[in-house]
């Protein structure tokens, strides 16, 4: 799932460096994600798992978005 969403990471943000990015790895203060990154990470993990976000999420970690997506079946 990690290798995933750092794929899905690349494509939102060209300039993180993946080699760096673990479950610990906080989205906004570690990756510098502002609210049109977020935005943009949320519609491809739409379009990667085929699934539409139907209520607001906070995620911190990129572990919390694996643990919510293992949640749901991916």
């Amino acid at each position: 799932m990690l290798e995933k969403l750092k794929s899905i990471l690349s494509k939102v943000n060209k300039d993180i460096d993946m080699d760096s990015v673990t479950v610990e790895t906080r989205l906004i203060e570690d990756l510098c994600l502002d609210s049109l990154s977020i935005m943009l990470f949320a519609m491809e993990i739409e379009a990667a798992f085929g699934f539409r976000f139907t209520e607001p999420v906070k995620f911190v970690t990129v572990g919390d978005v694996c643990a919510f997506l293992e949640s749901k079946g991916f």
